[in-house]
């Protein structure tokens, strides 16, 4: 989590500095596909990828950022969502797909303060409904940017079992393989996190 005063100087260099201004946003690129990838319905994604309308905003907040006014990494969190908000909503209206969804703007609002925010399913044992989890702030960075690592195939399985609340079989249907297969990536990508994140998360 960068400090006050780091996130100031990175904002007035990085005006200057194209460089700097694409460290820093470059920070909340796995954070803001995650974030793109829960809020885009299933039809809008078979037409839109969620990398598109992430460098759409990263695009965006470059552009702007000599807009920005705020003094700490939860504004200026808050600051790209709501430009990533503005693009999702309207790929969705472009695709006609553009329903009011509770889970969806939940996922692009986040917490009351502006904190980072990721919406965690944890299936439980003999039931339908898997629970919820609420990662936020700096875990939720932290945990966006480990499974920005992870191999490809293991990422798609974590993200449509805990980010889509999917089921093995319906895995196994997205991804065309068996649910063994996703079963066994599913299990690789959750073991690296919880090593890459020391077990501080995902617990």
């Amino acid at each position: 989590m960068l400090s006050a005063q780091e996130l100031k100087d990175f904002v007035s260099q990085a005006t200057t500095n194209p460089a700097l201004l694409n460290q820093l946003l470059s920070h909340y690129r796995p954070f803001l596909r995650l974030i793109a990838e829960q809020s885009l319905g299933a039809s809008v994604k078979r037409r839109e990828d969620a990398s598109d309308i992430v460098q759409q905003t990263l695009t965006e907040a470059a552009a702007g950022i000599g807009r920005f006014t705020g003094h700490t990494e939860l504004e200026f969190t808050a600051w790209v969502r709501q430009i990533l908000k503005r693009n999702v909503i309207n790929a969705a209206r472009d695709h006609q797909a553009a329903k009011r969804d509770f889970r969806r703007e939940t996922y692009l609002d986040g917490e009351a303060d502006g904190s980072a925010i990721i919406s965690w399913h944890i299936p439980t044992s003999g039931s339908t409904s898997p629970s919820l989890k609420l990662i936020k702030a700096e875990s939720a960075l932290n945990l966006a940017t480990a499974m920005e690592k992870l191999p490809a195939d293991q990422c798609t399985a974590v993200t449509l079992r805990h980010l889509s609340g999917l089921s093995l079989a319906e895995m196994a249907v997205a991804m065309n393989k068996t649910p063994a297969a996703v079963a066994g990536l599913l299990r690789r990508g959750i073991s690296q996190l919880r090593m890459d994140l020391n077990d501080e998360i995902l617990t």
